[in-house]
């Protein structure tokens, strides 16, 4: 137990005074936090190949098992490999989370980029062997764990690069997972047919090994007292503008402290804004994760399409899920990432009970349109989170508190799995066929419920330093402010708080501390958005 306190308890980077000075230059040039979007961008990428792992899954099967007469695999067991990768994705980043802000971005992604190129050789291997179990701890366990680490180390490091473009750039380097499987999707069957099943993964190991240890290169923290458009990397105002290309407006820094410079890796995983925020990303992500994984059968089964008509639509689905990331978590910077994801939230909740009756209308216009908002949804809550666990718990946790949040993401996308397969099974065999609506909408109904919950919670967590530090009252447990105005729930029931009692309360709690400098409004979020609904 001391151990893993003291693991979550540290995260403070520590260099030399030598290799600060290092860093400041690559191959001989001075170093341009810019660089940092398009190494992110391909290391992200070649990580998003594990969202390709579907069209593995017969090749792997028929090499290992055998096919039968019609040429399909006697066993299908590759699946699993994907959920074992996805459960060990998520883990390994929560668990590592706390070392690669100990140790920087540039070790982590070496360590992680090496771990995944250990788990390509080993499934190859597996494959040579017809061993499953090999290329189950290869590709799932091992591979696994060095994608988690490797796709958290680039985002930790872009918060603190761009601490005046938070959401553009968490936006920026998950939209390259999105991409590389959407890219990395066409290459393995091409492959295969010129070198052959276990050759395919030795060449793409050996390939992505290479591109992401180039990248890794280029991935590091801000020397110390780093500066940018007036701002350090917690929103902090400070005297110089150290990124004359910057554009200058009223988003820029707090004029106070910004309290999250303060706040602890252990005092952060125990707030209640994190856990609130841990629930709301589950109900974000498990429609994304489970529903959208039906897409194509849906497409085939319900309305009648071919597969390649499915397919494509496939694609082009995926391009939502691309174009959500980067669109959501740009406009968080200038909605407040609360705010975003009340609307992102809010979608999928009305997609989400809308879409039983419109597949029974068998209403395909209408069910695309949703399917890629629902998708649009989805790639946004995954684009902003970075952004909004840096703006609440300062840079330093991000990398940390990123990783522990990703096992909501593999959670819902294992569990959530799960529970739709042992629904759609059990409906098949007491009757039900493919062509039914109903063995998706029994589903449907309780991802409705868990998003919905998702979106209840959001309206709980408190974004600005007013929400966060007044005193409950008595008999209160909880509060949200809704359109400027802040509501309380309590033994008293439900009270809405007038403007004149709430700066009463608030001026009483100024008073009482020994520094109220230090307690002005900051918004959490780095926007004038929610600064203004409050004020109001």
């Amino acid at each position: 137990m001391n151990f893993i306190r003291n693991h979550y308890s540290d995260t403070t980077l520590r260099r030399t005074p030598e290799q600060v000075e290092k860093e400041k230059t690559i191959l001989c040039f001075p170093f341009n936090r810019w660089l940092m979007f398009p190494a992110a961008f391909i290391f992200q990428a070649i990580c998003g190949s594990l969202y390709a792992w579907s069209v593995w899954n017969n090749p792997i099967d028929g090499e290992i098992y055998g096919l039968d007469s019609k040429n399909v695999p006697l066993k299908s067991n590759a699946p699993t490999t994907f959920y074992l990768a996805v459960g060990f994705f998520g883990l390994s980043a929560a668990i590592n989370g706390p070392w690669l802000e100990r140790v920087g971005p540039f070790k982590a992604s070496l360590v992680g980029t090496t771990l995944f190129f250990i788990g390509n050789m080993l499934a190859s291997l597996g494959i040579h062997l017809k061993n499953m179990g090999l290329v189950y701890f290869g590709y799932g366990v091992v591979g696994g764990c060095g994608l988690g680490l490797s796709y958290i180390s680039p985002v930790s490091a872009l918060q603190k690069w761009f601490p005046d473009r938070r959401g553009i750039a968490g936006g920026f380097a998950v939209c390259g997972f999105g991409a590389g499987s959407i890219a990395l999707a066409k290459v393995p069957l091409p492959l295969k047919a010129a070198v052959g099943l276990t050759n395919c993964f030795i060449t793409l190991g050996c390939c992505y090994f290479v591109v992401m240890l180039a990248c890794c290169v280029v991935f590091r923290s801000p020397p110390p007292g780093y500066t940018v458009n007036g701002m350090d990397i917690y929103r902090n105002v400070v005297n110089s503008n150290g990124d004359v290309e910057a554009f200058k407006t009223e988003k820029s820094a707090s004029k106070v402290e910004n309290p999250a410079s303060r706040m602890t890796l252990t005092d952060s995983i125990s707030s209640s804004e994190y856990r609130l925020i841990y629930i709301m990303f589950f109900g974000n992500s498990i429609a994304g994760l489970v529903v959208l994984s039906r897409l194509s059968n849906i497409v085939t089964g319900i309305f009648d399409k071919t597969s390649d008509t499915a397919s494509t639509i496939v694609s082009i689905n995926g391009g939502f899920n691309l174009a959500g990331r980067m669109f959501f978590a740009a406009a968080s910077d200038k909605l407040g990432r609360k705010n975003a994801y009340i609307v992102m939230l809010a979608a999928q909740v009305i997609i989400l009970a809308s879409l039983p009756t419109i597949m029974d209308a068998k209403n395909y216009p209408a069910f695309l349109a949703f399917i890629w908002i629902l998708t649009a949804c989805y790639g946004g809550g995954f684009g902003s989170i970075p952004a909004f666990l840096c703006d609440m718990f300062g840079p330093t946790n991000i990398g940390a508190l990123h990783g522990i949040i990703l096992t909501a993401w593999s959670t819902a996308g294992v569990g959530g799995g799960l529970l739709f397969t042992y629904i759609y099974n059990n409906l098949i065999k007491n009757g039900y066929t493919v062509k039914d609506t109903w063995i998706y909408s029994a589903n449907l109904y309780w991802i409705l419920g868990v998003a919905a919950v998702g979106f209840i919670f959001i309206m709980f967590v408190r974004t600005s330093i007013r929400d966060r530090l007044l005193p409950p009252v008595t008999g209160e447990f909880t509060r949200i402010r809704l359109f400027g105005r802040l509501i309380r729930f309590g033994t008293f029931g439900i009270k809405v708080v007038g403007k004149e009692q709430e700066e009463a309360e608030w001026g009483a709690y100024v008073g009482s501390r020994s520094s109220p400098e230090t307690l002005q409004e900051v918004s959490y979020s780095g926007n004038k958005a929610e600064i203004e609904e409050e004020k109001n």
